[in-house]
């Protein structure tokens, strides 16, 4: 997983409520084995008009000045749904490596931090805040840094967030599941070697 400690990145605004996995990444697409390439599906039915390969010319992300963003802003219960992983693989693999939300449904919000993206809650007046920043300034940029807990855009809007601390660690030193699990790799081997059958 790839570590994150200061981001400065473009800004692109969803203000829709209640975005849930299934419109993060349709069921359709879940067939592939691995983690990568869900990207190019992410939104897909926002995306795209009905044939799949026109870009919606009135979706969000089609827009040109938010081309290449990798900091994503919406409204509250972000990723709600089912539990699929896929969604977080689709938002990393498309480029966002943070999403800001005044709420996150409880498995999507700890799937991120599991790979590699920093969900943040802000309070609904900074959401729409910056929701406001980015309509006014194109293209807008934040800049989040973990190891501090901010965000600002240099023009005046500059909050802390809060985040658990194990959790900021493991992001701080790229730690996935697999990872933490093989800090402790000669504990588990001695351990293994010791056994008797």
């Amino acid at each position: 997983m790839q570590n994150f400690t200061i981001h400065a990145g473009a800004v692109a605004t969803m203000d829709r409520a209640n975005v849930d996995t299934d419109q993060i990444i349709p069921k359709q697409f879940l067939k592939r084995i691995e983690r990568t390439g869900f990207g190019q599906f992410l939104f897909f039915d926002w995306r795209f008009l009905d044939d799949g390969t026109t870009p919606n010319p009135d979706f969000e992300l089609n827009q040109a000045n938010v081309k290449g963003a990798s900091i994503l802003v919406a409204r509250q219960n972000f990723g709600s749904g089912s539990s699929r992983e896929h969604a977080v693989w689709a938002l990393e693999d498309y480029g966002f490596r943070v999403v800001l939300a005044p709420s996150f449904a409880d498995i999507f919000f700890n799937n991120c931090f599991k790979n590699g993206v920093l969900p943040i809650k802000l309070s609904e007046a900074d959401i729409d805040e910056l929701f406001k920043r980015a309509e006014a300034n194109s293209p807008y940029q934040l800049t989040v840094n973990l190891e501090d807990q901010t965000i600002s855009d240099g023009q005046g809007f500059d909050r802390s967030f809060e985040v658990d601390s194990s959790r900021r660690h493991n992001l701080l030193h790229g730690l996935d599941d697999i990872a933490q699990t093989l800090l402790h790799e000669s504990k588990i081997t001695e351990y293994e070697n010791a056994r008797t059958w």
